[in-house]
């Protein structure tokens, strides 16, 4: 089965930090992450670690890392911290800082999640399934 790509779009333009969805079709929206929610089920969390590695060590940041899953439920962000959300349950990427997937101060690339739910530009493992 073909699985939904999620990504942060950083390239400039009208889309520029916004959440990048592909579908299983191939069809691209963009969402604005302080306007939504984003519930992602059946996780993996992709890494190319030779491109991730190469930002690490001071090239230009170019696309590297991805969320796979199954399901994605795009939803208004109404409240002030989605349900099931703990701060401690982040899940982080920044490959200026580690060139790897983290996830409670461990690399977690290709890692499966049962869900992760973003808030604004952040996601996290819901720990409420």
């Amino acid at each position: 089965m073909k699985s939904f790509k999620v990504r942060f779009h950083l390239a400039k333009g009208k889309n520029f930090q916004k959440w990048q969805i592909t579908n299983p079709c191939g069809n691209i929206a963009y969402f604005d992450p302080a306007e939504v929610e984003l519930v992602l089920s059946d996780c993996v969390l992709k890494n190319h670690k030779k491109v991730a590695q190469s930002i690490f060590n001071g090239a230009n940041k170019t696309v590297c890392a991805w969320v796979l899953c199954n399901e994605v439920i795009i939803r208004s962000s109404i409240k002030s911290t989605p349900f099931g959300v703990d701060p401690d349950m982040q899940v982080s990427y920044n490959p200026r800082v580690i060139p790897n997937w983290m996830f409670e101060n461990a690399p977690v690339d290709n890692q499966k999640f049962n869900q992760l739910i973003s808030f604004n530009r952040r996601l996290y493992v819901n720990k409420i399934v």
